[in-house]
C-alpha cells in the first residue's frame, strides 16, 4: 500500500512541478512517468531512512503523510532532472 501511495503522489508531484516551473514542463505523460519513478524512489528512500516502521502495525496517518511527501518531492526532483537533461539535448 505504501508503494502505491508513493507512486500516485509522485505522479501528482511531477505534474505539479511541471506546471510550477514552465521551463521543465515535458507534457502530462512525461511529467507523470518521471513523477512515478521519482515517487517510487523517494518513498522507498524515505522509508529506509525513517526505519520503515512496524509492518504489522498497519498504516497510520503519519506514515501516509510521509509517503505522500516523499513521493511528491521525489517526483518533482526526478522531473527536474529529466527536464534539465531534455532541455540540454534540445
Amino acid at each position: 500500500m505504501e508503494l502505491i501511495i508513493g507512486l500516485l503522489s509522485g505522479a501528482v508531484g511531477g505534474n505539479l512541478a511541471g506546471k510550477a516551473i514552465g521551463g521543465l514542463n515535458q507534457g502530462t505523460l512525461i511529467n507523470s512517468i518521471s513523477g512515478i519513478v521519482g515517487g517510487g524512489l523517494g518513498g522507498s528512500i524515505l522509508g529506509m531512512i525513517s526505519g520503515g516502521g512496524d509492518p504489522t502495525a498497519g498504516m497510520d496517518i503519519g506514515s501516509i503523510i510521509s509517503q505522500v511527501a516523499g513521493g511528491g518531492i521525489g517526483g518533482g526532483v526526478v522531473l527536474a532532472v529529466v527536464g534539465m537533461i531534455r532541455n540540454k539535448m534540445g
